[in-house]
């Protein structure tokens, strides 16, 4: 037999062999029991403790013990998890924040080039326009020149035809 299967028969026998003891007392309840009474139970007592201990409490202890370091392991891995989520999260805020500043860039960049597309279509309207004022002008100052010629030839004839009418006779 082994040493296991010895202990759990003496537990069992000193289980059912207490009741009996009890039973028998019908002498009324003691409070303190006598001295033989009391080594015997210190004994039962002596001869449990190990078995018990070596059946129940430290497997107990063990499970116990266990579960508190699985519980720890899993804390550990949660705080594992929990700086690695900050870590992402950080390199997100930075990817996030250089997308940002790029695109900015980007932004400004393309605002840049529309004004200086702006300017550059504004100076050639205003090229066109100044070369077309001085065409316009041009035409004007000629269409002047012909009209004071016109007007001098007229105005020669004119004269001397206002000047025969006042004197009476042809120049």
């Amino acid at each position: 037999m082994t040493q296991r299967r010895i202990v759990a028969i003496a537990v069992v026998v000193g289980l059912v062999a207490l009741p009996l003891a009890a039973a028998a007392s019908e002498g009324g309840l003691s409070i303190f029991p006598e001295l033989n009474e009391l080594l015997i139970l210190l004994a039962l007592f002596g001869v449990l403790i190990f078995p018990s201990n070596k059946l129940v409490f430290e497997p107990l202890i063990e499970v116990l013990d266990e579960r508190g370091r699985r519980i720890q392991g899993a804390r550990d891995r949660a705080q594992e998890i929990e700086s690695e989520a900050d870590r992402v999260f950080g390199e997100y805020e930075v990817a996030i924040t250089a997308a940002r500043k790029l695109a900015e860039q980007d932004r400004r960049g393309r605002m840049e080039d529309a004004r200086r597309e702006q300017s550059r279509v504004t100076a050639e309207a205003r090229g066109d326009a100044e070369a077309e004022m001085q065409r316009a002008r041009a035409g004007v100052a000629e269409a002047l020149g012909q009209a004071r010629e016109e007007l001098r030839s007229q105005s020669e004839g004119l004269a001397r035809e206002v000047a025969g009418r006042v004197l009476g006779r042809s120049l």
